[in-house]
């Protein structure tokens, strides 16, 4: 192309009444020209004056475009000579130096066929095992609010008005120790009003240099993995467990060793206890997804043996606020006198998940080592949100709120268990109802609960199928997970018989015997 041409090829494509400016067309369209070797290496631009009078722009306009051109290094300027086009063709000889042999179709008589100029499609071959293992088991929903999406609190209910009014006091302020880097562990008055709830609350043993603000319970779990453990390190996980946290030991080389759970919580086998883990992950307060409690004994059990053969027990408080009929139960890092206990929690449940803000609490001989642990990793902030959060908890808002949504929860469970046994009376059992934002709804043994829980979402209601949270399959139990912490009362039961009207469809038939 000579520089007649580029000047009529750019008078041809500049689209004068688009909103995009003269300059940016001028010097996209330039660039693509020169990358597809539409302007040859070595080929002489127009000058700034002549190129600006052919396409009736400012010669400033053009100026901007050779510059910027020449700073992107796609022409070189040579005073006193002009401006040309540089050579930017990739070096084939650095491109193909480690290319790996190309894979040669060959057709019925063994002939080489000619490789399509395309390249292979690409999908999960290109990621590594491990991200091929995450991506096929992710356990994310594409719908994240609704009838019956479990793990979700009612968001509308939250008091953004107050949270409005003390983030605006802040905002009024705007101190700069707000808007930088988080120090390491977050923001103190934040770490100093947690511990003091905590210790009522949850009966946790801790002062708040010991705890370590993050963004939520994925987060914590990955920093404790990363810093006490190796890849190929064994981990107690149970079974069933959240998809997200055994997503997170994954991905992170770990080696889950799944422990059935009973009444009274985690209950090893002998063959886990002859092979000391490296660390345990168990939600003691209320198993998720089965809500069960782990026994005092229990407790104690894994506490000593942690503490006799140095296995880190990742405690994840899932959900403790919310529990009915009874007072929140205490803490198995409450009892840990060893230090073997990472306790780990979030505020979203409590408040709205959007906000991602977790905590973690560190034995006291870590302390040091995860503060720089997460500021090295993570280079944390928010520490705005954080002060927020920290006027919030001492006003009084954070007890007020949950113990308003304890009650409005507890009144949304108990018309999906009403709503459930006027339909289905016994047949289904219900379990894991006494705590949290969820229940668990049995199927019998023959039932599909992923199909269930596919044709539900056709029919415009969310669920979980119980089999996905087993790392076993079959998976020991069917059944479904239905949160109902986010839905109006007026809306349960309506729901809950579209649901049902699925359930009978697709779980309750037997299958029929083969002749």
């Amino acid at each position: 192309m000579d520089t007649i041409i580029l000047s009529d090829w750019l008078a041809a494509r500049l689209d004068r009444a688009a909103a995009e400016p003269i300059y940016r067309q001028t010097l996209r369209l330039m660039q693509q020209a020169i990358l597809a070797g539409q302007l040859a290496p070595g080929t002489k631009l127009p000058s700034s004056r002549m190129l600006a009078e052919d396409l009736g722009i400012a010669r400033n306009t053009v100026l901007h475009v050779y510059d910027q051109l020449t700073a992107e290094g796609y022409v070189i300027s040579t005073t006193g000579s002009g401006t040309y086009v540089a050579d930017t063709q990739p070096d084939s000889a650095a491109v193909n130096a480690r290319r790996k042999p190309a894979v040669v179709a060959v057709d019925a008589q063994g002939k080489p066929v000619a490789a399509p100029g395309k390249p292979a499609k690409r999908d999960l071959d290109d990621l590594s095992s491990r991200g091929r293992r995450l991506i096929g088991q992710a356990g994310v929903s594409a719908k994240q609010w609704g009838a019956f999406m479990p793990g979700v609190p009612d968001v509308s209910e939250f008091p953004a008005r107050t949270w409005s009014r003390l983030q605006a006091r802040l905002w009024k302020e705007a101190n700069p120790d707000l808007l930088t880097y988080a120090p390491g562990g977050g923001y103190r008055p934040l770490r100093r009003a947690l511990s003091d709830y905590l210790r009522v609350a949850r009966s946790v043993n801790c002062t708040p240099d010991q705890i370590i603000i993050t963004t939520g319970i994925h987060q914590s779990i990955d920093l404790a993995v990363r810093l006490l453990t190796d890849v190929g390190d064994r981990a107690w996980v149970e079974e069933p467990c959240y998809w997200g946290a055994r997503s997170v030991l994954q991905s992170s080389g770990i080696t889950l060793v799944p422990v059935p759970v009973d009444d009274e919580g985690l209950n090893p086998r002998e063959q886990d206890l002859q092979q000391p883990p490296r660390l345990a992950l168990v939600t003691p307060s209320h198993q998720y997804p089965l809500g069960m409690v782990m026994s005092l004994a229990r407790r104690r059990t894994l506490l000593e043996y942690a503490r006799l053969h140095n296995v880190w027990i990742i405690e994840d408080d899932y959900d403790s606020e919310f529990r009915y009929g009874s007072r929140p139960l205490a803490s198995l890092q409450g009892l840990d006198d060893a230090g073997q206990v990472i306790y780990v929690g979030s505020l979203g449940k409590m408040l709205f998940p959007g906000l991602r803000m977790g905590y973690m609490i560190a034995p006291e001989h870590l302390v040091d080592t995860f503060r720089t642990g997460v500021a090295e990793l993570y280079r944390e902030g928010q520490l705005m949100q954080q002060a927020v959060m920290t006027d919030f908890i001492m006003d009084g808002h954070l007890t007020s709120h949950v113990r308003r949504m304890r009650a409005l929860y507890g009144e949304r469970r108990q018309i999906l268990i009403d709503a459930i046994t006027a339909r289905f009376g016994n047949e289904l059992p219900v379990m894991g109802d006494e705590a949290g934002l969820h229940l668990v709804l049995g199927l019998p043994d023959h039932a599909d609960d992923r199909a269930v829980t596919a044709a539900a979402f056709a029919a415009g209601v969310i669920v979980r199928p119980l089999a996905t949270y087993y790392n076993s399959d079959p998976p020991a139990r069917r059944g479904l997970l239905l949160g109902y912490a986010c839905v109006p009362n007026e809306k349960i039961r309506p729901a809950f018989d579209t649901l049902a009207r699925v359930i009978e469809q697709t779980a309750l038939k037997k299958p029929t015997r083969a002749a």
